[in-house]
């Protein structure tokens, strides 16, 4: 693979940390290679195909490698920027974590980014592929859809999917083929909206609408419910809400509530001293063992 550039990163910037923030790492079209390095595919030829790229870290930069064929070199490092959230400052947080043992690490470490996709699309749909299932359920459900809807690179990997792509599916199709149950209209609907431009997921990233506002609005594709929303919203960078699920509610249980069930509510006041942060806050303290058991 060709050397295609390198982006300096910040003293506070972890690409280990970030690459293993949460299971995205884990979902094609991503491949985690090691704690430094991934490779993805990304739309980012001379004419928009699918280029293999491979990103890792030396030297307190990121160096990126691109396939063979034609590369948008600029619109690949944006991408990569993007991803691994080097245009997020977390100086704020830092200071509220400061002298917070729980979650501290994430500054004395580099942590706190959380790792995205280059697209919002990719990250909604793949939010949606989250929700009331298991992990493994999740994993099948984003590799059928790069395997069958996805376009190849020169090298064979695929890119995610584009709303076009899967707008020409059936219902039945995302039912028996992408095995997403209940979600198979939920795709159908959604593919069909962004691709007529009726929902367009990557104006979130930059929206001046009011967290809350802007949470409604996602809120009105559906299939996306609180979770969704809000763990959609923190990788548009907005921390407000916690985006619980089944498993963070019984990390708060076991950590700070003596193994004993506890309502959301609970949950909320623990961390409604952080603020704004309040989202990325509950995700470190509930993932600061992820990197010592490793």
């Amino acid at each position: 693979m060709k050397r295609i550039g390198e982006i300096a990163t910040p003293d506070t910037f972890s690409f280990k940390h970030t690459l293993g923030s949460h299971g995205w790492y884990d979902l094609a079209p991503l491949e985690k290679v090691a704690d430094d390095r991934f490779r993805c595919v990304l739309r980012r030829g001379s004419k928009g195909e699918p280029v293999l790229i491979d990103v890792s870290s030396e030297d307190n930069a990121i160096v990126v490698r691109a396939g063979s064929g034609p590369v948008d070199r600029k619109g690949v490092l944006r991408d990569v920027a993007h991803m691994v959230r080097l245009d997020e400052d977390l100086d704020n947080f830092y200071q509220l974590i400061d002298d917070d043992t729980p979650m501290n690490w994430a500054k004395l470490k580099g942590g706190g980014r959380m790792l995205r996709s280059s697209t919002v699309w990719e990250d909604l749909v793949k939010s949606l592929c989250t929700t009331n299932c298991s992990w493994s359920l999740t994993r099948i459900m984003v590799r059928n859809l790069v395997e069958l809807l996805g376009d190849p690179t020169a090298e064979g990997p695929k890119a995610f999917p584009t709303a076009e792509s899967m707008a020409e599916r059936s219902e039945a199709f995302y039912r028996d083929e992408i095995r997403c149950g209940y979600r198979a209209p939920y795709f159908k609907e959604l593919a069909e909206a962004v691709a007529a431009g009726d929902i367009a997921p990557e104006s979130w990233i930059d929206s001046p609408l009011p967290t809350a506002e802007l949470k409604a609005s996602i809120k009105k594709v559906k299939g996306v419910g609180d979770y969704a929303a809000e763990n959609l919203l923190k990788l548009l960078g907005r921390y407000d809400g916690l985006a619980l699920d089944s498993w963070l509610r019984a990390g708060f249980a076991a950590k700070h509530n003596g193994g004993r069930k506890c309502t959301d509510s609970k949950i909320e006041r623990h961390y409604r001293r952080f603020g704004r942060w309040k989202g990325l806050a509950i995700w470190c303290d509930m993932t600061s063992d992820w990197f010592s058991e490793q």
